[in-house]
């Protein structure tokens, strides 16, 4: 058993331990394994292990991955995405986690040769150094974008502050499920709103138990990241 296979049983197993205490079926929640700056053969060996949703954040990246791993994967954009790489990148991933402003809608709406199911990225603690729109603008910002016929909006990610304070993460995380729940029950047809990305490799266990649905982990499963960059 590789390293990357003990990792992920023992995220499997606290993740059904979260779910347990959620009162959450684990069958409803998605690992996304991050693997930005890793080795193309530490990512086959993620893929080995069975997971079959990567992230990537770079367009260079996401394309060395792309060449390279020739299984049926799904890929996520986990990272903030410039609107002069959205050509190099929206055709080539299954999933947008970072969408946040309308500029970005419209180079997606115009490059796009289908419809992208796509994460309004929300900045629910709203820290100086994180991009996404605030709590209390993301909803107004989801309406907007019913004229992009590009775009759906499967659900809103957020990041939570880097803190041990297990309540501020909580907070964060519950908070946004709120509003998931608000936008959803409006039933839009271009942003159904039902998924939540959020939890990272310190605080999924907190993220699945307050109802992310995708939880994008990293270092936990694939190692530290620059020591694997080959």
């Amino acid at each position: 058993m590789t390293n990357v296979q003990q990792n992920l049983e023992s995220i499997k197993d606290k993740m059904n331990a979260a779910c347990i205490r959620g009162k959450r079926n684990s069958s409803n929640v998605t690992i996304i394994a991050v693997t930005k700056e890793v080795s193309v053969k530490r990512t086959e060996e993620v893929v080995q292990a069975g997971v079959r949703h990567l992230g990537e954040n770079r367009p260079e990246g996401l394309k060395k991955k792309l060449d390279a791993i020739n299984d049926s994967i799904k890929w996520h954009y986990i990272g903030t995405l410039q609107t002069r790489k959205v050509k190099s990148v929206i055709n080539n991933v299954d999933f947008l986690h970072s969408l946040d402003r309308l500029s970005l809608a419209e180079e997606i709406e115009k490059r796009a040769t289908s419809v992208k199911d796509c994460f309004v990225q929300v900045n629910v603690a709203d820290e100086q150094s994180k991009h996404g729109l605030a709590l209390e603008d993301a909803e107004a910002f989801v309406k907007e974008l019913e004229s992009y016929s590009r775009i759906r909006v499967i659900g809103l990610m957020t990041m939570a502050p880097n803190t041990e304070n297990e309540t501020v993460i909580r907070t964060v995380f519950r908070n946004l499920k709120q509003l998931q729940e608000k936008i959803s029950k409006q039933q839009l047809p271009h942003a159904p709103c039902t998924e939540l990305s959020m939890g990272m490799s310190g605080d999924y266990e907190i993220a699945i138990e307050e109802g992310a649905t995708f939880v994008r982990i990293g270092t936990a499963l694939v190692g530290k990241e620059r020591e694997e960059v080959k």
